[in-house]
């Protein structure tokens, strides 16, 4: 049992990297290509808003199905419609086809992490979460960061068709090596769940609340740096190789710092590391307007780094614990939902605010939002807490 442990692991670590890394060389590209076809502020927003409405909408449906059918055919079948969908970029000649894609796109990326998360999740021993968590996360975040970079060089030395031919190539890889490799396995720790929990009754849980909170306000966040910092780079005269790096700096000590602060989470107050990295990210997000320079830029991409690295595992050990009570699939549907939630909502809510207020005005109120979002998620984690209503 232990082998196959590891080999789900490992598969999956492999497979996830080199998706994520796809996604992420497109990443600091997307808002400029966008802009090229003729994108306002508010069509940017729905343009990344598109990808994400889909993918929260199916993500914790398809998470509750495999809780019932399995893993495996969803995580595949993602990763081959995510290589097909890549190439339509290519065609896209207006913000319409693209905000369609990008639509399109994000339903195949439902069937692609929250499932894999959900199958790590179940190969987590007892008090490893946070480590176990924290180990794969490294896949997410080291894709995420490595591709701006890589993507931006692409950009510059062979043109913007390279970007997205690059991406579809490495997702085609990642399906074939779950398609051949990944094993089938259900219920791996033993652990029996009753699937006819609704999502109703879930997200009544406080714990739940909380967390889902805390996810949706982290991603509203980093969505609009992720939306809008390549345009603010480039209003300041920085090149697309180093708006890559930017981003791949954030994400990159991100993922290097997952596994310590994993542990960490394993052995201490999961909800005071979730406080201090999120309060991290808000206040870097209220200095990123005073940023007038490379230098500058890449010191506050690294300290929203380090925040959500310290974040991020905590919070991932406590939706394994909430998925071993209601079902993995639905606890990291879920999870990743609130994600998407935030995703589609920093988006829209910067690009009203970048056509009416201004660019640097984004960064203000991204960065207020987080800070309250971060009482709220105190709150009910505290209500939780006092109910023992899932031990975290």
């Amino acid at each position: 049992m232990e082998e196959t442990r590891k080999r789900i692991f490992n598969i999956l670590f492999i497979s996830v990297f080199a998706a994520m890394l796809g996604l992420g060389i497109v990443s600091p590209l997307m808002p400029i290509y966008a802009e090229h076809l003729g994108a306002t502020g508010l069509w940017l927003g729905l343009i990344f808003s598109g990808f994400s409405l889909t993918r929260g909408i199916f993500m914790p449906i398809i998470g509750k199905i495999s809780d019932k059918k399995g893993r495996k055919k969803f995580i595949s079948a993602g990763l081959f419609f995510y290589s097909l969908i890549s190439l339509f970029y290519l065609l896209a000649n207006n913000v319409y086809s693209l905000t369609i894609i990008r639509m399109v796109h994000g339903f195949a990326s439902a069937m692609v992490i929250p499932i894999a998360m959900a199958y790590i999740g179940e190969t987590a021993c007892e008090g490893q979460e946070g480590s176990t968590m924290g180990t794969f996360s490294i896949a997410l975040f080291l894709g995420m960061g490595t591709g701006p970079f890589l993507g931006g060089i692409l950009n510059d030395t062979f043109g913007m068709f390279s970007v997205f031919i690059a991406m579809s190539c490495l997702t085609a890889l990642s399906f074939l090596i779950t398609l051949f490799f990944l094993p089938d396995v259900k219920n791996i720790n033993g652990i029996e769940v009753e699937n006819s929990i609704s999502f109703k009754k879930i997200i009544k849980n406080n714990i739940v609340k909380g967390i889902l909170i805390f996810r949706a306000v982290n991603a509203m966040g980093r969505g609009g740096v992720m939306s809008f910092l390549p345009i603010f780079a480039s209003k300041i005269h920085i090149s697309s190789t180093q708006i890559g790096t930017l981003i791949s700096m954030n994400v990159f000590l991100t993922a290097l710092m997952q596994r310590p602060f994993g542990k960490l989470a394993d052995k201490y107050n999961k909800v005071l590391l979730i406080l201090s990295g999120s309060s991290i990210g808000a206040l870097t997000l209220l200095g990123i307007p005073f940023a007038k320079n490379f230098g500058a830029l890449l010191i506050v991409s690294s300290l929203m780094g380090i925040g959500g690295a310290m974040a991020m595992p905590a919070a991932s050990a406590i939706t394994v614990k909430v998925g071993q009570n209601v079902g993995m699939g639905a606890s990291m549907g879920l999870f990743n939902t609130a994600m998407s939630f935030g995703m589609i909502l920093a988006p829209l809510i910067s690009g009203v605010v970048m056509d009416t207020l201004g660019l640097t005005s984004i960064f203000y109120v991204a960065g207020f939002i987080s800070l309250w979002g971060t009482f709220i998620f105190y709150f009910f984690i505290k209500e939780g807490l006092k109910k023992a209503e899932i031990p975290v």
